[in-house]
């Protein structure tokens, strides 16, 4: 049914004015963003479609359906938002700068009032961070003598191997801050957060290499869209 013809009390920019935020659904709020929907499916339609569960086409094996909801969403690049139908450039380009904003609260939150001591904070923090890229980087978080945050810096970027990271900018960068311990992190755009041999034997080329100056490698993060895995945890590192 087209927004015009609800009930003006049930139309979504008017609830929330009427009985706050917290009334509405996720596709109403999404709604309210997007506006407008277009020939054939209203914008409420075309919010629940971007909420609904991710698919596969049959006949291609490309990703189709929706995004799992407002935290899957949360992950989506402006390239990704393309497979729906009646996302232009204009909404595409709200959609990801609102989606960044958020993305960076949320950073801001867990950075100022954690302590990266504990694995399932700082995948949470990297999720945020490096999920919704669409190329593989390698990135530092760099720690004081407490675990608290000194500076988040990507380094590298491209297919990772031992050849492409280089241990003397990592340990630089560590002299810069004067980091006592730091947490490696890459990305794998794929979706598989399975470390490869090449992952192993660099975590372990840059914790010799840190060693030398007295800089400790707390874990290895591997993040793709939805997930993230601790080396430390898995008895990797």
């Amino acid at each position: 049914m087209p927004l015009k013809d609800l009930p003006l009390d049930a139309q979504p920019r008017e609830k929330l004015l009427a009985r706050g935020p917290a009334a509405l659904a996720d596709a109403e709020l999404l709604a309210i963003l997007l506006r407008t929907g277009i020939v054939g499916k209203g914008v409420l339609q075309l919010a629940q479609e971007l909420l609904d569960p991710p698919g596969a086409d049959a006949a291609t094996g490309q990703p189709s359906g929706g995004f799992g909801g407002i935290a899957g969403l949360l992950h989506a690049s402006a390239a990704d938002l393309q497979r729906i139908k009646g996302l232009g450039p204009a909404k595409r380009a709200e959609l990801v700068a609102v989606l960044e904003l958020a993305r960076r609260a949320l950073a801001q939150q867990l950075c100022e009032r954690a302590i990266f001591d504990a694995p399932d904070t700082v995948k949470q923090y990297l999720q945020l961070q490096l999920a919704a890229k669409g190329h593989e980087v390698f990135a530092v978080l760099f720690l004081d003598n407490q675990n608290h945050l000194l500076a988040l810096e990507e380094l590298f970027r491209g297919t990772l191997t031992q050849t492409s990271v280089y241990p003397r900018e990592v340990v630089l960068r560590a002299l810069h801050h004067r980091a006592a311990a730091v947490v490696l992190a890459h990305n794998h755009p794929s979706g598989s957060v399975q470390p490869s041999r090449a992952d192993e034997a660099l975590t372990q080329t840059l914790k010799t290499a840190l060693a030398l100056v007295d800089v400790r490698v707390l874990d290895h993060v591997i993040v793709a869209p939805g997930q993230a895995l601790s080396m430390a945890e898995k008895g990797l590192l």
